[in-house]
């Protein structure tokens, strides 16, 4: 899996891409349930990278919110 540079990304991208990787992480969850997986780090990957879009929402959001005061 490549290191992806969220930096770069508009707001608009980041959250269609967070609700990508959710969505791919319930399948994730359905197709283990059923049976076995051959990548078992998938699942754990998907949650890292929503973290990551996720964590730079947020700090985008509070830089905002700090530029304003």
């Amino acid at each position: 899996m490549k290191k992806t540079d969220y930096n770069d990304w508009k707001d608009t991208e980041l959250e269609k891409e967070v609700i990508t990787k959710q969505e791919a992480l319930r399948v994730f969850r359905f197709n283990e349930s059923g049976s076995r997986t051959r990548n078992v780090r998938e699942g754990r990957n998907l949650r890292r990278e929503i973290a990551k879009i996720l964590t730079e929402l947020v700090t985008r959001s509070v830089a905002s919110r700090k530029k304003t005061e």
